[in-house]
């Protein structure tokens, strides 16, 4: 990999500056590209609708778990890359402090031609600039929990774009619902490149579990506890390539991430629908979507917590697992949930 200095010659590309590079960005070959998101797109005029976060989000630590059902969600969607952290002790060779504010639709369901499996569209895109998450790193919740300032010297500002594609399939793995989960899915725009796979479980009973592996054993306190806490688990694992904003001199060949969460609700709803108010706090590993100078990845510990209320969902992420409000610091999500404020998007009468 090569080393960017402090003060790189940049070029100013579409309306943004970004870091100049002996090596062209490396890019998915456009032919598989193309023909990736061509099955996708193939596969949607049979489905109908659901939301997850758009990328970066997954390398930020957002909740990375796919939907199941039918949902159009629209929002907006922040992420914040700091060049420094408050001892202005630098992230990486990117000389530059980015705030990515993306207006976001997501669009999730089960796909009717193949039984079992569930796909999802989502594009994000808007300015990037200062506003609002300076404010909110620094002039909030900085000063309110008494930390120093992170410095910035320069801001990239400009316009950037994200979409992806995934489809997945479901089985009823340890449950009567369907709980294990593994798929595929690509990503791309101005940022980065990524195709990734992932492998998980959603939202899981530990009493459905403990009457699958002791069928015979009494498991009441497991059905009082069930009733309120599920815990869910998935593995990623994803190629990456250079985009516009960040070259392939900083971004990792590959990425192999983790995460964990419990969620808190009243899960024996009478319709066997999902609860209309959930808490779910989640960890994240990820082996890094941004290298060193020196070409190693950057490992990155994030925390999230989201409010997933009748009509929408609120998530916030940040780097405090690992303590480095550098690089990857933090984001947030403010989705709403379309059927339900619109009702006649989707289709029923």
């Amino acid at each position: 990999m090569k080393s960017v200095g402090a003060d790189p010659a940049d070029h100013v590309c579409c309306g943004q500056r970004t870091l100049a590079t002996d090596t062209p960005a490396r890019w998915v070959s456009p032919q598989t590209f193309q023909t990736l998101l061509a099955l996708m797109l193939l596969l949607f005029p049979f489905a109908a609708a659901r939301g997850e976060n758009v990328a970066p989000g997954a390398h930020w630590g957002a909740i990375e778990f796919p939907d199941r059902d039918h949902t159009l969600a629209m929002g907006y969607t922040v992420n914040r890359f700091t060049e420094f952290d408050a001892k202005r002790e630098r992230f990486n060779s990117i000389n530059q402090t980015a705030g990515f504010n993306f207006a976001t639709v997501s669009w999730t369901d089960r796909i009717t031609a193949l039984p079992g499996w569930s796909g999802n569209l989502t594009l994000g895109a808007g300015p990037t600039a200062e506003t609002p998450s300076h404010y909110l790193q620094n002039g909030f919740l900085h000063r309110t929990t008494g930390q120093n300032p992170v410095p910035v010297d320069r801001a990239r500002d400009g316009g950037d774009v994200m979409a992806g594609g995934s489809v997945t399939r479901w089985s009823p793995l340890f449950s009567k619902q369907d709980t294990g989960f593994a798929g595929l899915g690509i990503a791309g725009g101005s940022l980065y490149q990524e195709i990734y796979g992932r492998i998980g479980i959603r939202q899981l009973s530990l009493a459905e579990l403990a009457a699958w592996l002791f069928p015979h054993s009494d498991h009441e306190f497991l059905n009082v506890f069930s009733r309120f806490v599920r815990f869910s688990a998935l593995g990623r694992y994803s190629r990456l390539y250079g985009g516009a904003a960040y070259s392939e001199d900083v971004i990792a060949d590959q990425s192999y991430l983790g995460q964990a969460s419990v969620s808190f609700a009243d899960y024996e709803t009478a319709d066997g629908k999902r609860p209309r108010w959930e808490v779910e706090i989640a960890l994240t590993y990820d082996s890094g979507l941004f290298t060193s100078p020196n070409g190693r990845s950057i490992i990155r510990r994030f925390g999230s917590v989201a409010l997933h209320f009748p009509y929408g969902t609120l998530e916030t992420w940040n780097d405090w697992v690992g303590a480095t409000d550098n690089g990857p610091t933090f984001g947030f999500s403010l989705m709403f949930n379309v059927l339900e404020l619109y009702p006649g998007f989707s289709g029923e009468s």
